[in-house]
């Protein structure tokens, strides 16, 4: 098979995250166009049916995603979740040469420059126009697949094949299975590619996780499947926070989150950081609603008055991302 030259990426300095962060803010509440991106990510590309692409405020940029559930299996049950799952799905079943050959072609189109002349990356500046990650996401948990770790190696050889030396390779879990053997094995090749675990846990409660995630799990097996994964490498946190039935979650729920992330750095565990964010798109269930922006900042001052961790808030659709509350958290971010 044969390619284009190769397309560089280069990360910015942890020290020049806040800096960085100010600017796309600043990008996106002058850019409606951007905005709007942002809460577009419908899982198609093409005809592709595994591999697809979105622009990601949590990446800052162009997100090319790998589905490894188009058949929408799922072992939690999410209310806020965006996948309508009254509407069949294209197809059920990964096949894995296919799904390498549509990663070649997003990758192709990002690296020669097509898959920006069209809505919604064309609203990308050219600056920030770059693969910031492979992302392991899609219609259910990426883990529950039986080949996870031939799919990982997929990714990484194509990330290697077109020099995306700084593009991350990011799995966008539950958290339920990292410490199955099966996945520890993918994990370990996540680790030798620039990877990066980003770990759901909604709740401090099992009372709430039911409420909220509805899985096949407790808390408890969550924080112990986190604390197992977070002992090997550093792992990202990430919780959304919303209103279900009108009410939002409350400060002793939040207070019990804050222990369990506790729990888990006490116990040796690595926490490179915590997202807090709310709904950006719609869900496939009514009776939940985004926070407000004010809302969100009470609660990431919450959190961060008792986790030592940086946290890093992204807001709801439509929110102005102001400025004043993201270089609060960007500042967090870095000791300041």
């Amino acid at each position: 098979m044969r390619y284009l030259s190769k397309l560089r990426v280069y990360s910015i300095p942890a020290t020049r995250s806040w800096r960085r962060c100010r600017m796309i803010v600043s990008m996106a509440e002058s850019n409606p166009a951007l905005r709007e991106a942002y809460q577009r990510h419908e899982r198609r590309w093409a005809d592709n049916l595994f591999v697809y692409a979105v622009v990601s405020r949590r990446s800052h940029g162009v997100s090319v995603g790998i589905n490894l559930n188009p058949g929408k299996e799922c072992n939690f049950n999410c209310v806020y979740c965006q996948v309508d799952r009254l509407v069949p799905p294209r197809v059920r079943k990964v096949e894995l040469e296919p799904l390498a050959l549509e990663l070649d072609a997003v990758l192709r189109a990002a690296a020669d420059g097509s898959l920006y002349s069209a809505p919604p990356f064309n609203a990308i500046p050219m600056g920030e126009r770059q693969v910031r990650d492979i992302a392991f996401s899609g219609d259910g948990e990426p883990t529950t697949y039986p080949r996870f770790k031939e799919a990982v190696e997929i990714a990484a050889a194509a990330r290697t094949r077109f020099g995306l030396d700084a593009t991350k390779i990011v799995l966008i879990t539950n958290a339920a299975y990292l410490a199955k053997p099966a996945v520890r094995e993918g994990l370990a090749v996540l680790d030798q590619n620039n990877g990066e675990i980003w770990a759901k846990l909604d709740a401090g409660t099992d009372e709430y996780l039911q409420l909220i995630d509805r899985p096949n799990v407790s808390i408890e097996q969550v924080r112990e499947s986190i604390l197992d994964a977070a002992r090997r490498r550093p792992v990202v946190i990430q919780t959304l926070f919303v209103r279900a039935n009108g009410e939002s979650i409350s400060d002793r729920e939040v207070a019990a989150y804050c222990d369990r992330v506790n729990e888990i750095l006490a116990a040796g565990g690595q926490i490179k950081g915590l997202q807090l964010h709310t709904i950006a798109r719609k869900p496939a269930e009514p009776t939940v609603t985004a926070l407000a922006d004010d809302e969100l900042d009470r609660l990431a001052n919450f959190v961060r008055a008792r986790v030592r961790v940086p946290i890093e808030t992204f807001y709801g659709a439509g929110s102005e991302l102001t400025q004043r509350s993201r270089e609060r958290t960007m500042r967090s971010r870095n000791g300041r």
